[in-house]
């Protein structure tokens, strides 16, 4: 599985992926350092994916 890499500008991130999944709110996308897998999950209860997608999706938006 790829790396979750959130460093840099996580309101970048987040506000992209509300853009594209418009059912995500703020507290899906609460980030705590160390907490990546936790996030993943509440994002793929939401989206459908799996973690391994929106890791890559997330990297790629940075």
């Amino acid at each position: 599985m790829n790396k979750l890499q959130l460093k840099g500008n996580w309101n970048t991130v987040k506000g992209n992926l509300k853009q594209k999944y418009a059912n995500l709110t703020d507290d899906d996308l609460t980030y705590a350092e160390g907490k990546e897998d936790e996030l993943l999950g509440r994002l793929q209860k939401k989206t459908g994916k799996t973690k391994e997608e929106l890791t890559d999706e997330i990297n790629k938006i940075k």
